[in-house]
């Protein structure tokens, strides 16, 4: 049915922001971490570099998730908004203040400025995808439904806690691995290590939190967790699984380019496999996709929109994703100015 397919549309646009968007924040993470000034000079440094070409392009899925919600199934989207109004609002003034401090950090000439800024920028890419999974967490276990209103106890649960710290685990990893990979490609031997040793933690992190989530879980969210240790839900969980141990291995052979790959892969099947976990609700156990969903006639539209936008935008991201990672993207140093002033001819006056 029409309602169905968009449905996978939206759990498909939900993995790539949380691997796009998500490898972001994790760069955001270990700039939070990485000392003081003097100490975490390199790694911010890379991170700038890394992140440049293409920090805002990965917001385009979260406008994408939006547009589907409100547009495909308003009734989700309202239920959404106005029980989690206040985890949602923590988490959009955080992307106001990631940006902004990403931006303004570099230019700032006043070291204080720089700091300011760059404590928003890294404080702001842990709480976002902190409230984010909170959110997330609080749907599935049942305590939101049509018509429950904002409450406390709706995202500040057992399940929700653990959603949110296992978001930000899983964008720590993310993170750590791409950076390692833009280490190699900017041929700093000591960042390889850096990052790389990084990266091995938050898949420890990662573990531990599973664990832990998995006996949370199972009196918090029954009906998601039995899905999600059972049939197709446990399949992609295990595969999962599988891809971040190969990344792990493919780290220690400093094997960059295929980490990416099977970084990426391993954190879209867990988003898959919860999705699946779901079915046939978009809210466990209250709210289903057929009763979420708008007019068929919006939904076939939204459709056509979506094949444009897939023809249209989709080839431009890929090729941008392929340059940056290429490193054809980076920008021009102030040695690079220099040169270019140097060559230019004056102007005839």
């Amino acid at each position: 049915m029409t309602e169905d397919v968009v449905a996978w549309v939206l759990l498909a646009v939900v993995a790539a922001y949380a691997c796009a968007g998500g490898t972001d924040y994790g760069a955001g993470f270990w700039d939070l971490l990485a000392g003081g000034t003097e100490r975490g000079k390199r790694p911010r440094w890379l991170i700038d570099h890394a992140m440049a070409p293409v920090w805002e392009t990965n917001n385009v899925w979260l406008i994408f998730i939006l547009v589907i919600m409100w547009t495909g199934f308003p009734v989700l989207f309202q239920t959404v908004f106005t029980a989690m109004w206040l985890p949602l609002a923590l988490a959009a003034v955080g992307l106001v203040l990631r940006g902004a401090g990403f931006a303004l950090r570099k230019p700032t000439q006043r070291l204080a400025g720089r700091r300011v800024y760059g404590a928003a920028f890294a404080v702001s890419s842990l709480l976002t995808p902190f409230f984010l999974g909170a959110a997330v967490g609080g749907l599935a276990t049942g305590r939101v439904a049509p018509g429950t209103k904002a409450s406390a106890d709706a995202w500040s649960n057992g399940t929700s806690v653990i959603a949110g710290l296992l978001t930000v685990a899983a964008t720590a990893f993310l993170g750590a691995v791409f950076l390692t990979a833009d280490a190699r490609r900017f041929d700093a031997a000591d960042l390889v290590g850096y990052f790389r040793l990084r990266a091995w933690c938050s898949l420890g992190a990662l573990a531990v939190l599973a664990v832990v989530g998995l006996a949370v879980t199972g009196d918090d969210a029954r009906y998601v967790h039995d899905r999600l240790t059972g049939g197709i839900g446990l399949t992609l969980v295990l595969l999962a699984v599988v891809g971040a141990l190969a990344t792990a291995g493919l780290l220690y052979r400093t094997a960059t380019g295929w980490a990416r790959i099977t970084a990426v892969g391993s954190v879209a099947l867990v988003v898959v496999a919860w999705g699946l976990a779901q079915r046939p609700y978009l809210i466990p156990t209250s709210l289903t996709v057929s009763e979420a969903a708008g007019a068929t006639t919006t939904l076939r539209w939204l459709l056509l929109v979506t094949a444009i936008a897939v023809v249209l935008v989709g080839p431009p991201l890929v090729l941008l994703y392929r340059l940056d990672t290429a490193g054809a993207l980076q920008p021009l140093a102030e040695a690079d100015l220099r040169r270019t002033a140097a060559g230019r001819e004056p102007e005839n006056t």
